[in-house]
């Protein structure tokens, strides 16, 4: 939003858009090929979503573009068109792969492989309003593995 926190138009026709660009893709039938064994959920990975989710922004003129900055997850939203832009923000947070290397240890390039990953799942998942199972609910009370 500009300094005063009126919206713009262009900002009014990129909410527009994605609202248009949610309606689309919840009219589609996704499915989820992700699996937490530990809790027992299934759940979207990105290749479960992002190839439609591609598709709608082209046929609508939206463009995701995705940054860390400052420990901060940054997903733009762009309108092609007309120029207005959308964020949403995720702080950064280290994610930790169940592979194991070497005395237990992840390489880093897979470390950071996977928070990005997380990130950009995150926030599409909030930018498109995905819903999900709630992880931390399926969970709770469960012993960690042996």
């Amino acid at each position: 939003m500009n300094s005063d926190n009126a919206i713009s138009t262009k900002e009014t026709v990129v909410y527009q858009k994605l609202q248009k660009a949610r309606v689309k893709l919840q009219n589609v039938e996704l499915k989820k090929s992700g699996y937490n064994s530990f809790a027992g959920f299934k759940y979207f990975e990105l290749g479960d979503f992002l190839p439609t989710v591609n598709s709608i922004f082209f046929e609508l003129g939206l463009c995701s573009v995705f940054t860390i900055d400052n420990n901060e997850a940054i997903m733009q939203i762009v309108d092609t068109e007309f120029g207005g832009t959308i964020f949403f923000r995720s702080p950064v947070a280290e994610a930790v792969a169940r592979v194991t290397i070497d005395a237990g240890k992840s390489p880093a390039i897979q470390a950071l492989g996977s928070q990005h990953t997380y990130l950009r799942r995150y926030l599409f998942l909030n930018a498109l309003e995905i819903t999900e199972h709630d992880a931390v609910d399926a969970t709770l009370g469960k012993d960690e593995p042996k």
